[in-house]
């Protein structure tokens, strides 16, 4: 199986290392960027070469040195002029989509019916191979085709299937937009940890420690997250004081909010695409 990134940018370069570190090798993976820094810098990163045009570096499926599989690692604003190039050159290989808020239904439109497209949410913990994707495939989708845009995208971390592509649009709330909240919350401990005397270093080892800790706790115990946060919470103490401040500021609350608020911004982007 030979893998085409269209666009070289973070993600791309994500997936390639994650392949490249599962026993892919250079020659079965190829990249297109317009832009020549990019382009430098995978060269320079993977000794992969990468060219500026879609018919250098698609191949035909059927050839011996096909690429049956094409990543569309753009930007969601450039994908729609992306396609109107690709469509002539796709023969029988494998689309997957990383590009956030755009259906499949109008990816196939705009590839001009063609249908054998796969969409993937990725997040940006993707980039040190922790990521976690949601991914989507239309009923007519093949169970091999399923599976190898599952090897693809657990090279950066893990997967979930939704069986609903609306879903994807909870996904992107959660975890594709999810690790700017975590950082939120980081940053909220490390000004109060600077605020009450510590140092800037202090702070901030203190917060990624606990973030860490935390995670890995509740990534090796089988209870609800519930569960062990009262576990912590000791009756009179110093816990219980700054969750009843949360919770009279109604801080779950707000945070459902934000998500939501994400969830429907997702949809609003799919609506916006659509019209294109």
């Amino acid at each position: 199986m030979n893998i085409t990134f269209v666009g070289g940018g973070n993600m791309a370069s994500a997936l390639i290392n994650g392949l490249l570190t599962q026993g892919y090798k250079t020659h079965q993976i190829g990249v297109v960027d317009i832009s020549e820094e990019s382009r430098a810098k995978i060269n320079e990163m993977f000794d992969i070469m990468a060219v500026a045009d879609l018919k250098n570096g698609v191949a035909p499926s059927k050839t011996d040195d096909a690429c049956n599989v094409i990543v569309l690692a753009v930007k969601p604003q450039q994908l729609h002029e992306l396609t109107q190039q690709l469509t002539s050159l796709l023969d029988g290989h494998l689309v997957i989509s990383i590009a956030a808020g755009i259906r499949i239904t109008d990816i196939t439109r705009w590839l001009g019916g063609y249908s054998r497209v796969i969409r993937a949410m990725p997040n940006t913990p993707s980039l040190v191979g922790a990521g976690v994707t949601g991914l989507y495939a239309t009923p007519d989708t093949s169970e091999q085709d399923r599976q190898i845009a599952e090897a693809i995208m657990k090279a950066v971390g893990s997967v979930i299937w939704v069986n609903d592509e609306e879903m994807l649009h909870t996904v992107t709330a959660i975890s594709g937009s999810g690790p700017a909240y975590i950082f939120y919350f980081i940053e909220s401990m490390q000004q109060a940890g600077i605020e009450l005397g510590l140092t800037q270093n202090e702070a901030r080892q203190l917060s990624l420690q606990t973030f860490q800790g935390a995670i890995k706790l509740a990534n090796e115990s089988d209870e609800d997250a519930a569960v062990l946060r009262a576990r912590v919470t000791s009756k009179g103490g110093t816990t219980q004081r700054a969750i009843e401040s949360m919770e009279a500021s109604e801080v779950k609350n707000r945070i459902i909010e934000a998500i939501r608020a994400a969830n429907n911004r997702s949809r609003e982007m799919s609506d916006e695409f659509s019209k294109l």
